[in-house]
């Protein structure tokens, strides 16, 4: 009965206590949710509070500005005086120059400035305001276009390449990184030993001269440039600037900057690509004229050899040139060249027939052939290229037929005796060979060793001189 009441008593107990319990967990509970409720109301209270900060410094400076209070889609002053815009240039780099498509690739700093009074507000520390692209779009901007051009981009890595500086008496800086393709009109009629004449121009697009006046900022000193700046084939020789008008018959006079540059080329590339492959092959067109007349093959070949090439030189030259309808100076020196090398192969046919129609006539005179020459020895020449003397030949063909024998008897006695005379018999051959060659050339060759050479000298002289 004792052990029953205590177990009754203890149960009691428990159940009267757990109910507290639970409650306390739960009262915990409430308190964490509670707090972390708190916490994210606090970091909410915080980001409002840095949203209306935001809201107010952005609401403070168009209020500063007064950007609301006017419409920028009009031009500052309008229906008074044109508004003066200066500009300012700074060229990074020219990036390319092509010649078949007439046009260059250069980027730049572009600067404007003017004078709007609607942007002025009071300052005490007379101090600037800079901003980003994100307010050019409220505001009045010159709207400068480039005259001629292909392509064009404003560089946008990693935000736009943009900048607006806004001072207190509403002087205005806009300022811009940009890429321009442009045409250039270039002249070949030197090419390659020319000099180009390239040019920018700026314009306004809408705003005439009534609207708009353009100006160089600082004059002359205007347009800067990278000391840096070079190209592969060209050599900047002058940056300037200028200024002009422009007439639109339906709009009327604007007016233009113009950013000029003068480009020089240069010449060692085309001397040791071009100019210097062609004298080697005119130059080895004249080594026929050394060559026996007979030698048909040695002489043909060589010609043909020569002329082919010429035509590659050209070919390769006009591959890479627009397709102009004059003549350029490049072409002067190249077709001259070719024609040097076909006449050396002309004058080889007209030696060979005249000496055909002189030997001819003299064997139906006579009935044998002048000089040194009988008709086996020209037939051979005139097939193989080369000197063949009969009586050697002969002897050649008796040693052949006798060379059985000759292997039989005593060949190590004779040995050293024959080749002392082949020996001779060689040499003999070659100054015999060496001395026909000198002796029996035509007249024409002669007179073509010196007359080419002296001909194409003076067609150098001149050349150089004229386009140097």
């Amino acid at each position: 009965m004792i052990l029953a009441s205590l177990l009754v008593f203890f149960t009691c107990i428990w159940i009267a206590l757990t109910p507290d319990a639970s409650a306390a967990s739960e009262i915990k509970k409430s308190h964490q949710r509670r707090s972390s409720s708190m916490k994210r109301t606090r970091k909410q209270e915080a980001r409002m509070r840095e949203d209306d900060s935001t809201k107010a410094w952005l609401g403070q400076y168009n209020q500063l500005l007064q950007i609301e209070d006017h419409d920028f889609a009009m031009r500052p002053g309008f229906g008074g005086s044109p508004v003066p815009v200066g500009i300012d240039v700074r060229v990074e780099s020219i990036d390319s120059i092509s010649e078949v498509n007439m046009d260059f690739t250069m980027t730049f700093y572009l600067r404007h400035y003017w004078k709007d009074e609607r942007l002025s507000f009071p300052s005490t520390t007379n101090k600037s305001m800079t901003f980003d692209h994100r307010l050019i779009k409220k505001i009045w901007v010159p709207d400068i276009f480039f005259v001629h051009s292909k392509r064009s981009f404003i560089h946008d890595t990693t935000v736009e390449n943009m900048m607006l500086r806004v001072y207190p008496d509403g002087n205005v800086l806009f300022s811009l990184r940009i890429t321009v393709s442009a045409m250039c009109f270039m002249d070949f009629s030197r090419f390659p030993l020319d000099t180009q004449n390239c040019s920018l121009e700026l314009e306004s697009y809408a705003y005439n001269e009534e609207d708009l006046m353009l100006y160089w900022k600082r004059g002359n000193k205007s347009l800067n440039t990278d000391e840096h700046i070079s190209l592969s084939q060209f050599f900047i020789e002058e940056f300037s600037a200028s200024s002009g008008f422009a007439f639109y018959s339906s709009t009327g006079w604007y007016n233009r900057l113009f950013i000029n540059f003068v480009l020089r080329r240069h010449i060692l590339f085309f001397v040791l690509q071009t100019y210097f492959p062609a004298m080697l092959m005119v130059m080895l067109s004249w080594v026929s004229f050394w060559i026996d007349q007979r030698a048909v093959p040695a002489r043909v070949s060589l010609g043909i050899t020569t002329v082919l090439t010429m035509s590659t030189i050209v070919s390769g030259m006009n591959a890479s040139m627009p397709q102009v309808s004059y003549i350029k100076a490049v072409d002067v020196y190249l077709w001259v060249s070719s024609l040097f090398v076909f006449l050396s192969v002309i004058e080889y046919a007209a030696v060979n027939y005249l000496t055909t129609v002189e030997e001819r006539e003299q064997f139906n005179k006579t009935g044998k052939l002048s000089g040194m020459y009988n008709i086996d020895t020209v037939q051979a020449m005139a097939f193989d290229g080369c000197y063949h003397d009969s009586k050697t030949e002969m002897d050649q063909t008796s040693f052949s037929l006798h060379s059985e024998e000759d292997s039989i008897r005593g060949r190590s006695t004779d040995s050293p005796s024959t080749d002392s005379s082949q020996i001779k018999r060689r040499q003999s051959l070659g100054g015999h060979v060496g001395r026909i060659i000198l002796e029996n050339n035509h007249v024409i060759d002669t007179y073509s060793r010196i007359f080419f050479p002296t001909v194409y000298i003076i067609f150098n002289l001149f050349y150089w001189g004229i386009y140097v």
